[in-house]
């Protein structure tokens, strides 16, 4: 089954060269599918190297996998671009009330 990942997530791209199905938010949102949600909380320095190679092992699972990205309020990611952390990831504050 697909992973749906954040619209225009760096990995997509990677993961299609590498025939690993994935779908964006956009649409699965059109998909009559339950999926399983799942957040990351991502404390790796590299992050969008490690956001592959999580998602990579996260598409062996039959199930469609809806991934989200969660960040520390109080921490500033040194090796990866701001427009990255605001664009892909949440902080705890906003995810508290979701279920997961």
């Amino acid at each position: 089954m697909p992973l749906n990942l954040p619209d225009k997530l760096p990995a997509i791209e990677l993961l299609k060269e590498e025939n690993i199905f994935v779908i964006d938010n956009s649409r699965a949102t059109q998909q009559d599918i339950r999926p399983l949600r799942i957040v990351i909380l991502n404390l790796m320095p590299l992050k969008i190297t490690t956001e592959t190679d999580l998602v990579r092992l996260l598409s062996n699972t039959p199930l469609q996998v809806e991934i989200s990205f969660m960040k520390i309020k109080s921490h500033t990611s040194k090796n990866t671009p701001i427009e990255h952390m605001k664009t892909f990831y949440t902080d705890f504050d906003k995810m508290r009330g979701e279920k997961y």
